[in-house]
């Protein structure tokens, strides 16, 4: 497919997450995320990775302008590729030196996308959440249940729900989401970019009209 830059965005929950990583795997994206690449550079040691090394360690928050570095760093090592950004920008300082970076690069935001799921659907999803206690793998009460209640499929662990899971966790973390995000929405619908897609529909659907925005062909 032509390399192109494509934010995807969305609420905890709404599947993003799966979405990208189908882009990854099947559409050739190469899949960036700030956590993930922070860890990539830490493990390799760069010089970025020892920058940004001190902050994770010590629980801060990395500025804007490292977390900007290396995202430049990555459009260097990854020219010329179809670029997916999971979760990034989340702020409206992040978008606008993200257009910065990319325009160095004579590139450019191509597509934003939101995978948009209503609050109560996201509790929903997310409280229905379970992990084994043993191997760590996840099961949803709705959409993958075990086969034995409370029981893990692969190697009988105890299943549990992990406290981020449960409800009053999951309105705070919508509320950040609302407040970092909606901003960001707007930024990008104002530039005529962005594009909204109604989680509900389910995985597959989903992935469908992404391709279909973005042009995309699945392997």
């Amino acid at each position: 497919m032509k390399a192109m830059n494509l934010i995807l965005i969305g609420p905890p929950g709404s599947g993003k997450g799966t979405q990208a990583e189908l882009l990854r795997e099947k559409n050739g994206f190469v899949h960036y995320s700030t956590g993930e690449v922070f860890r990539d550079h830490i493990r390799r040691k760069t010089a970025t990775g020892v920058k940004v090394e001190g902050y994770v360690t010590s629980g801060k928050l990395v500025p804007d302008d490292v977390v900007l570095e290396v995202v430049n760093a990555f459009l260097a090592e990854n020219v010329g590729k179809p670029i997916l950004f999971d979760g990034f920008p989340r702020t409206i300082p992040q978008a606008e030196g993200l257009d910065k970076v990319l325009g160095a690069n004579s590139l450019k935001v191509d597509l934003a996308v939101l995978v948009d799921l209503a609050d109560d659907e996201v509790v929903k999803r997310l409280t229905a959440r379970r992990q084994c206690r043993s191997c760590s793998k996840i099961f949803n009460l709705t959409f993958k249940p075990p086969k034995k209640d409370g029981v893990c499929d692969d190697c009988g662990g105890e299943l549990y729900q992990r406290k981020d899971d449960t409800e009053s966790v999951i309105r705070d973390r919508l509320n950040t989401y609302h407040q970092q995000t909606e901003p960001v929405l707007d930024y990008y619908s104002a530039q005529d970019k962005l594009q909204r897609i109604e989680g509900a529909m389910g995985r597959d659907r989903v992935y469908e009209e992404i391709l279909r925005l973005t042009g995309a062909v699945s392997s």
